[in-house]
């Protein structure tokens, strides 16, 4: 990658590790649904006229149907499972959580449209998914005020995300980055607002309650989409999906000076396999060996 492109990727990781901390500000004070719902409102605001200068409105009004799956997919279930996450775990172990996302897409893909996994890849959803059972073995305990739901929150929506790789490769191939981006969210706000707007909160929240709203959406989901279709143009997706691996590094940062979060050596081994897993999943170790093999 060019210097240009790896700042990019790496302003995009700390863009999405702030994600998580813009969560745990957001959800208590406005609940997981309203939060989720305002951010995909605010997103699609921001994109949708960026759509609209490309002239991609057209587009967009021929794969209505498939988006609103997207978007189901995509945003709506797994932003409000992350806000509803957010209540009771720290945004250090959501982003590792999260870090799984290539795991679930791996199997979904194997599973739903055939694709081969070798006995790397095997291994790697082995050791990948061995890794969360390390990381929750210890927390994920089912009783009030437990943080078990929470995990398996982040997890469902880790496989959501899965699902709409899947859904995209099936449905909307050919389909723009940026038609996709405005879209999903734009289809994941008309999923989310009448139920954002059913659990409104009963009170006002607070300035920093909606700075989180405003980072969510135009930072973590309107920025951050361009940067990363952007990137996926320029180093393909190999490259782009490193950014699974610095997210984490950056919602750990943003965690321990905002919120005074804790690092463990607990969470730091479990980061370390659920990594070691995902990078043989999408093939960056096998990648590597194979250019020092070929190096002089």
């Amino acid at each position: 990658m060019k210097a240009s492109d790896l700042a990019e990727l790496v302003l995009l990781a700390a863009v999405w590790g702030a994600s998580f901390l813009f969560l745990r500000w957001g959800a208590p004070a406005f609940g997981p649904m309203t939060l989720a719902g305002l951010r995909v409102l605010g997103a699609a605001l921001f994109l949708l006229p960026i759509l609209m200068h490309r002239q991609g409105l057209g587009e967009l009004r021929g794969v209505w149907r498939q988006m609103m799956g997207l978007g189901l997919l995509t945003s709506a279930i797994p932003f409000v499972l992350f806000s509803y996450a957010a209540l009771s775990i720290t945004a250090g172990l959501s982003s590792i959580l999260n870090a799984t996302t290539p795991l679930w897409g791996a199997l979904v893909a194997f599973v739903w449209l055939s694709q081969r996994l070798d006995a790397i890849r095997l291994l790697g959803l082995v050791i990948g998914f061995g890794g969360v059972v390390f990381l929750a073995w210890d927390q994920a305990s089912f009783k009030p005020g437990g943080s078990g739901w929470a995990i398996l929150a982040c997890l469902a929506a880790t496989l959501s995300y899965g699902m709409s790789a899947s859904f995209t490769k099936r449905y909307l191939s050919g389909v723009s980055a940026m038609t996709q981006a405005a879209g999903s969210q734009l289809a994941a706000a008309v999923w989310l607002m009448p139920f954002a707007l059913w659990f409104w909160p009963s009170q006002m929240p607070e300035t920093r309650a909606w700075i989180s709203v405003a980072g969510l959406a135009l930072l973590c989901s309107g920025l951050a989409y361009i940067l990363y279709f952007r990137l996926l143009q320029r180093v393909g997706p190999t490259n782009a999906l490193a950014v699974t691996f610095l997210i984490p590094v950056f919602a750990l940062l943003w965690g321990g000076l905002f919120l005074g979060e804790a690092l463990t050596m607990h969470m730091l081994a479990g980061c370390a396999i659920v990594f070691l897993g995902t990078a043989l999943v999408v093939g960056l170790i096998k990648r590597a060996q194979r250019g020092s093999t070929a190096a002089p």
